[in-house]
């Protein structure tokens, strides 16, 4: 229940092609592949009603190679980037390997929802921080954020003369409306770098190919220092499987995406009985549900799950710059339920004692 992968077979428009292409040797070096663009701006436009540019559509190895380069091009070292903790665990990971240092505008929990405190973005910015690394969907609460927040996000970017860099690669995964960021106009567009992928959504990570998105000349402008040959180190393979993906994956993914959902609410169902004092919260997208333990008081609690009860998740304290959320573990439920029940139940056995 660690890594962040599915337990499904992935899809057959996917594997065709790329059964296809090894049929054919087609194995060489990665040339220009206009189709891309076409089917992103395509899907982008059907699922959300964002209509992308494909003229700033950019191919990248993947979405964390991308943010890196991103971050190498636009900070120096000891400059701070926000984040929203808790948040997925390599940002302090691609922070830290260009010498910058992560500031943290943690989200505020709302009952059970977790959301964005827009007044403490905003004291990030008015402190200086030029850089704001989004994650939209937020991994790992699960959490989409609205429209309504990600303009005022945009407005003070804008008002700032901060560079959003918003990591949507879940967005797919969404059973809720999303909101591109720059899909929300000239001050979105100004201040906003989407990086993405089919990678998570379609369950091909290893593939290794990602998108670099922009929808100004301001934008692209601040990305002036990305390297040249960004495009070329991405996989032949992979840029074809994101093709499949956003031009024929669609039923697939209406299909995984419904079975998440099934699986989320068997693990709630599985939690509330053997668990009775953790806590889950309103997800609206994403397979990784943020559970609550704490009360447990359990201390190096990823660590004792995985010694004793033989299940491996993730730290609550890798989501966080200074190890907050120690009592929290993150959880992958896209798996089958008898997967799900044999976790939990491993887990209760162990806290439950």
């Amino acid at each position: 229940m660690h890594v962040a992968e599915m337990d499904f077979e992935v899809a057959n428009e996917i594997r065709d092609t790329l059964s296809d292409m090894v049929q054919r040797s087609d194995l060489g070096y990665l040339g220009p592949l206009p189709e891309l663009a076409g089917a992103f701006e395509a899907f982008a436009l059907d699922r959300w009603g964002w209509r992308a540019d494909g003229k700033q559509i950019k191919l990248a190895t993947d979405v964390g190679v991308v943010a890196v380069e991103i971050l190498r091009a636009v900070t120096k070292p000891g400059d701070r980037v926000l984040v929203n903790s808790p948040v997925y665990a390599a940002f302090f990971k691609w922070i830290s390997e260009v010498g910058a240092v992560p500031a943290d505008a943690p989200l505020v929990l709302d009952g059970d929802t977790w959301k964005l405190d827009l007044a403490a973005i905003e004291a990030a910015f008015q402190d200086g921080v030029k850089v704001y690394l989004l994650c939209s969907p937020q991994n790992p609460v699960g959490r989409v954020h609205t429209a309504q927040e990600l303009t005022a996000i945009a407005k003070l970017a804008k008002q700032y003369s901060v560079l959003v860099i918003a990591d949507e690669i879940h967005a797919p995964l969404s059973w809720v409306p999303f909101t591109p960021y720059l899909s929300l106009g000239t001050e979105a567009e100004e201040t906003g770098v989407v990086i993405t992928s089919s990678s998570k959504a379609w369950n091909t990570a290893g593939l290794k190919a990602g998108l670099l998105i922009t929808q100004s000349e301001a934008a692209r402008k601040q990305l002036s220092e990305l390297p040249e040959a960004m495009n070329w180190r991405a996989s032949l393979l992979g840029a074809h499987a994101m093709v499949a993906s956003y031009k024929a994956g669609t039923t697939w993914l209406d299909q995984t995406v419904q079975q998440i959902q099934e699986n989320l609410d068997h693990l709630q169902h599985e939690i509330t009985q053997s668990l009775p004092k953790a806590k889950v919260f309103a997800m609206e997208a994403t397979y990784l549900a943020w559970v609550d333990l704490s009360e447990y008081g359990v201390e190096d609690l990823q660590g004792e799950i995985l010694r004793e009860a033989r299940v491996g998740v993730v730290a609550g304290s890798d989501h966080a710059p200074t190890g907050e959320y120690a009592g929290f573990i993150r959880f992958n439920f896209a798996t089958s339920k008898a997967r799900i029940s044999e976790a939990v139940s491993r887990i209760a056995a162990l806290l439950e004692g």
